[in-house]
């Protein structure tokens, strides 16, 4: 397979089924956005993976199996409406992010003030993924009348909550040093 087939040189690209549309349409844009999440997880993959903790190895089963899904949370946005859609995001995956979600939680110190995006740079990747995910949901919202499966925006609501726990959990396992916003700016 050829990474370059010049089929998008004019500013097209092609859905699943083979739709073409602009680059910059809506759809492209939101799971395009997803490709950038998923990208920003990876690039706090490969810097929790420079570290050594007891948990390393099922917190970064948790981020795969979440960028295995939200590959195919793109793969759904880029199906246009009506379509068979071959792997379909299913509520049990939404369960299985708020079940983490719930037992990383329970072992953070509780929220007092807002927090900046800090500490371990692993930590603030994950933060950054968390703001991209909020964008990859606000696209997509616009999209509610050409998808079929709504469980697409509650993932990707859940993502952002997902990696704001992940991102804290981070920093509780090496020590990063998490920001309280000041009130007295």
């Amino acid at each position: 397979m050829r990474i370059y087939t010049r089929s998008g040189d004019k500013g097209q690209t092609s859905l699943v089924y083979g739709q073409r549309v602009p680059k910059n349409h809506l759809r492209v844009e939101a799971y395009g956005t997803c490709d950038e999440v998923n990208s920003s997880i990876g690039l706090a993959v490969s810097y929790i993976e420079e570290t050594d903790w007891d948990k390393k190895a099922a917190f970064l089963d948790q981020l795969h199996r979440v960028q295995t899904i939200l590959f195919h949370v793109g793969a759904e946005l880029s199906t246009p409406k009506g379509k068979e859609v071959y792997w379909k995001l299913e509520q049990k995956h939404i369960d299985e992010m708020e079940k983490q979600i719930d037992e990383w939680d329970q072992s953070l110190e509780p929220l007092k003030n807002f927090i900046l995006p800090s500490g371990h740079r692993a930590a603030s990747a994950l933060h950054h993924a968390r703001t991209v995910a909020r964008r990859a949901e606000r696209l997509t919202v616009g999209l509610e009348d050409e998808v079929d499966n709504k469980l697409v925006f509650v993932y990707l609501n859940r993502l952002s909550d997902y990696l704001f726990v992940a991102a804290r959990y981070v920093n509780q396992q090496l020590d990063g040093d998490e920001k309280s916003l000041h009130v007295d700016v």
